[in-house]
């Protein structure tokens, strides 16, 4: 493998926080249509893969939070959100609102919709980082065996 491109990197380490900010507003503005969270993980998604494309070797290009963690909390908002509409008496899934005051925004609607789509999010994240994981560690395994090779005890 030859030695990572500079352009590439400049380029990336410039969009990256875009990326970012693009999800974000995907996410935020689409929460109430079906589909917007695995839009918006798919853009983290794709930061991710830029990354790990643009990575120097060695640089450590993981995420912060372990990606089988981060599933399984995307796991329990989604599913924490159906069995709360059950709880509340709706139907599963059903979409609920809350409204509260905070003291500087003033009053503030929250959907459940906005928490079962950050759980799809943080879902989709982690598997694409769980595949990056996986591609990424594929040829530092030492007893990985080809099929080609005989094993010999």
């Amino acid at each position: 493998m030859g030695d990572p491109s500079i352009v590439l990197d400049v380029v990336f380490r410039s969009l990256f926080h875009t990326f970012i900010a693009v999800a974000l507003y995907l996410h935020m503005a689409g929460h109430n249509t079906p589909g917007w969270g695995f839009i918006a993980g798919l853009v983290v998604g794709s930061a991710l893969v830029l990354r790990f494309i643009t990575a120097r070797p060695g640089s450590g290009a993981r995420l912060l939070i372990p990606s089988e963690i981060m599933m399984g909390i995307g796991l329990l908002l989604s599913a924490g959100m159906a069995i709360t509409s059950l709880l509340l008496g709706n139907s599963l899934l059903e979409h609920h609102t809350w409204e509260f005051e905070l003291a500087i925004l003033g009053e503030v609607k929250a959907t459940s919709a906005l928490v079962f789509d950050t759980g799809i999010v943080l879902v989709v994240v982690g598997v694409v980082a769980t595949l990056l994981e996986v591609l990424g560690s594929e040829g530092d395994d030492p007893e990985r065996v080809d099929a080609g090779d005989e094993v010999t005890s």
